[in-house]
């Protein structure tokens, strides 16, 4: 199945300039028509899912690129694997932190509370 970019923009809410960034990132491979028009395949249809998904997850272009191009080397997906694992792991860390520092500003903005509503009952 093919695809337009006009069609990719609406199936996934992104912008026409964001797919042809994609492109110019290389993560999109489009054939050109006689009138360079693009044509997008199934291929790229599954990697902008993929791109989306990565972002969801926070993961940099880079390292969805990287992901990406590991798949097109390694067809068994073992490298796309493990580097996925890797950098979900790292993610993992960082949003645990970021709960914990969460958890603690909740907790400290709670005791302050209590501090401001004792001056006010007395």
């Amino acid at each position: 199945m093919s695809y337009t970019i006009s069609q990719l923009s609406e199936e996934f809410h992104i912008s026409t300039r964001t797919i042809r960034y994609y492109e110019e990132l290389k993560l999109l491979n489009p054939i050109r028509t006689s009138s360079r028009r693009r044509v997008f395949s199934s291929k790229d249809y599954a990697r902008i899912k993929l791109i989306l998904r990565g972002k969801k997850f926070g993961f940099s272009l880079e390292e969805i690129k990287e992901m990406i191009l590991l798949f097109d080397l390694d067809p068994t997906g073992k490298a796309q694997l493990e580097k996925t694992i890797e950098y979900g792991n790292a993610r993992i860390d960082e949003i645990g932190k970021r709960i914990s520092d969460l958890q603690n500003m909740k907790e400290e903005m709670e005791l302050l509370i209590g501090v401001f509503q004792k001056r006010l009952d007395n």
